[in-house]
């Protein structure tokens, strides 16, 4: 299988499909990556962490329904090109 642009594209839906499903209470916060694990104080610049929770939450809003159908669509496109 040769590496594409087509498979990477692909790769990189499928990395962000699987952040966009994560359930924050029922995995996240058994990492200890939950909600109130990232306060920080005022004027204090955000760590990693918390940028990272911040870019796993708005992953989660803007994928949540567009993620479903472009992935249900990639599937189509596999099953007719390969099957």
């Amino acid at each position: 299988m040769a590496f594409t642009l087509y498979s990477l594209l692909q790769a990189s839906l499928l990395i962000v499909n699987a952040v966009a499903v994560l359930h924050e209470e029922r995995f996240l916060r058994h990492v200890g990556w939950g909600t109130d694990q990232g306060i920080g104080g005022f004027g204090e610049e955000p760590g990693i962490k918390a940028q990272l929770m911040n870019l796993i939450r708005s992953v989660r809003t803007v994928m949540r329904g567009k993620g479903t159908i472009i992935i249900i669509i990639i599937i189509i496109i596999i099953i007719l090109l390969f099957v």
